[in-house]
């Protein structure tokens, strides 16, 4: 009886330590309803210029690299393979969505060292800052290899300063 209270006083803190934790999940859920359809993935997107493997960080409001975005899946960690096109970024995702950014959509990249819960060395991450409607977004990526960063940061500027400024904001 001496151990049985005790272990049924932390069952109970650990039960209500994940209800906590589903409902501020709900919470921004509700608080981000108005994040807007992600682009439809295009059917055949032809040759990358760029492919690398790593992980998916998340995607977060542009400069607040705590504020994951959770809907759409955009706020689940994931392995990933990130391929660059003539037209857009696509992300395929293990167990979420594909997520798809037209050129078009692409403000900026960087190199940084952690967003969202995922810290690394100085400039391991890639960051891609993107327009979903009238919400700025950044997404990081986790190359597997480093190598694949320094391919995929210059093909990724490139991308960016080829593509229409139709997508660009004027409030940066």
């Amino acid at each position: 009886m001496d151990k049985i209270l005790p272990g049924l006083a932390m069952l109970a803190v650990v039960a209500v330590v994940f209800v906590l934790l589903a409902l501020g999940w709900r919470n921004r859920l509700k608080r981000q309803s108005d994040v807007e359809q992600l682009p439809q993935v295009p059917g055949a997107p032809g040759e990358p210029t760029a492919v690398a493997e790593g992980q998916y960080v998340a995607t977060t409001t542009a400069g607040d690299w705590l504020d994951r975005i959770a809907v759409h899946g955009l706020g689940i960690r994931t392995n990933s393979n990130l391929a660059v096109y003539p037209h857009g970024v696509l992300y395929e995702r293990a167990g979420a969505p594909a997520l798809y950014i037209p050129a078009a959509s692409l403000t900026g990249v960087r190199q940084d060292s952690g967003m969202a819960g995922k810290f690394v060395e100085k400039d391991g991450l890639l960051v891609l800052a993107w327009t979903l409607g009238r919400h700025e977004l950044d997404t990081g990526f986790r190359t597997r290899r480093a190598a694949d960063k320094d391919v995929l940061y210059q093909a990724l500027q490139d991308l960016i300063s080829s593509a229409p400024a139709a997508g660009a904001t004027s409030g940066k």
